[in-house]
C-alpha cells in the first residue's frame, strides 16, 4: 500500500475524459463529411472548431502537469498521453481540410470503412478514459484497438490498389492519396494512444 503525504491532483482523470470525447466528436464530423449531398466547407469548419478543442484540452493538461506536484501517475505518460490524443484530432482535422482545399466531392467505396474504424476506435478510447481511475478493465480496450488499427491498414492496402488501378486520373490519385494518408496515420494515431494507457497500467498494476 502507498502512503501518500501530499493530496494528489485528479483532475487530470476528467480532462483526458474530455479530449478523448472531443475526438468522438472529431472522428463522427468525418463521417458527415464523406456522406454524400454533405456541406462539406461547413463540415470543415466544425472539425477546426474541434481541432482547437483540442488544442485547449492538451494545453489544459499540459498547464495542470506544469502546477502539480503529485500527479495520478508519471508525468512523462501524463505528457505522453495528452500528446497522442492530440495527434490523432490533428490528422483527422487535416484529412477534413485537405478534402474541401482540393474539392473532393467523390471518394471510393472503401474509404466508409477506414472512417468506421475510426469512429469505433474514437468511441472505445473515450469509454477507456473514465477507467484510469481505477486501471481496471482496460486490456481489452488496446487489444480491440490494435485489432481495429490492424483492420485499418488491411483497408488502406485495399485503398491504394484501387487508387492505382487506373480508373483514377494521375491528379486525382494524388489527392485522394493524400486524405486517405492522414485517414491511416489517425488509426496509427490510436494505437500510440492505446499503447501508452497500456504502458500506464502495466506500471500501475
Amino acid at each position: 500500500m502507498r502512503l501518500r503525504l501530499t493530496p494528489r491532483e485528479d483532475s487530470f482523470y476528467d480532462m483526458f475524459a474530455d479530449s478523448a470525447n472531443n475526438l468522438v466528436t472529431g472522428a463522427r464530423l468525418l463521417v458527415e463529411l464523406i456522406s454524400e449531398g454533405a456541406d462539406r466547407s461547413a463540415i470543415a469548419e466544425k472539425m477546426r472548431a474541434c481541432e482547437h478543442a483540442g488544442d485547449e484540452c492538451t494545453h489544459a493538461i499540459m498547464r495542470r502537469l506544469n502546477e502539480t506536484f503529485i500527479t495520478p501517475f508519471d508525468r512523462e505518460d501524463i505528457y505522453r498521453l495528452a500528446s497522442t490524443i492530440d495527434d490523432v484530432m490533428d490528422e483527422m482535422e487535416e484529412a477534413a481540410d485537405l478534402v474541401v482545399l482540393y474539392k473532393i466531392d467523390e471518394f471510393p467505396k472503401g474509404i466508409v470503412n477506414m472512417v468506421e474504424v475510426l469512429e469505433r476506435a474514437a468511441e472505445l478510447t473515450a469509454e477507456a478514459m473514465p477507467r484510469l481511475r481505477s486501471m481496471k478493465e482496460l486490456n481489452e480496450y488496446w487489444i480491440e484497438i490494435n485489432r481495429l488499427e490492424n483492420q485499418g491498414d488491411q483497408v488502406y492496402r485495399k485503398l491504394l490498389a484501387h487508387l492505382f488501378s487506373g480508373e483514377y486520373d494521375t491528379l486525382t490519385v494524388l489527392k485522394l492519396k493524400q486524405v486517405i494518408d492522414r485517414l491511416e496515420e489517425a488509426a496509427d494515431a490510436f494505437e500510440h494512444v492505446a499503447n501508452t494507457v497500456e504502458t500506464i497500467a502495466v506500471k500501475e498494476s
